[in-house]
């Protein structure tokens, strides 16, 4: 079966990407009527402290009991959607961080985005596109923008307030969805062959 983790990228206390990756996973289990599994994976619960293998991560030689705990989740995964809100024109630190401390087990598998926030996480999202192309992972076109004006009720800017996503959100996460699953399965073939040598 077809494995997605739905990625929260932020571990700020009273965050807001929680509620949304309940409802996306949700939305997900309905859409796919048991034929994927979505499992929501919660950077805050994984305690990554800042980066600290003593070896890059494109050599697969990690250390700490840490690091091998969070490749083995992200290794069992064949494709992502990555929660993230924006913050200061980019993506979380946390999440940037985390990605960072692996890199083979990114590969040869999909991602779709949700981003929020004032402008709709857009631009995180294009920063995590780019992360995303070097570890060779396929994003997928749809992506799903949350506003903090339409798409939240909050009445108090240090209070994560009640998600009431728009109606029109819905489609755009199960067509990000498919997409995702999609190139998740079209990937499968080099996911099996193993790591990728260059041709010469």
């Amino acid at each position: 079966m077809t494995r997605i983790a739905i990625v929260i990228g932020s571990t700020r206390p009273r965050r807001r990407g929680a509620a949304v990756a309940r409802w996306a996973a949700g939305v997900a289990d309905r859409h796919a009527g048991g034929e994927v599994a979505f499992e929501i994976v919660d950077l805050a619960e994984y305690g990554l402290p800042l980066l600290d293998e003593p070896v890059p991560a494109l050599f697969g030689e990690y250390q700490h009991a840490h690091t091998a705990r969070w490749a083995e989740t992200i290794g069992s995964f064949d494709g992502f959607v990555f929660v993230t809100p924006e913050y200061n024109h980019g993506v979380p630190a946390a999440m940037k961080n985390a990605i960072d401390f692996l890199f083979a087990e990114w590969h040869d598998k999909a991602a779709g985005f949700i981003g929020y926030g004032v402008h709709g996480g857009t631009r995180a999202v294009e920063h995590l596109r780019l992360t995303m192309a070097e570890l060779k992972v396929a994003t997928v076109r749809g992506q799903v923008a949350l506003s903090l004006f339409t798409d939240f009720e909050i009445t108090d800017p240090t209070q994560p307030g009640l998600f009431t996503p728009g109606e029109h959100q819905e489609p755009a996460l199960t067509e990000m969805l498919d997409e995702v699953v999609a190139w998740s399965r079209a990937l499968a073939p080099l996911r099996a062959a193993g790591p990728q040598t260059a041709l010469v």
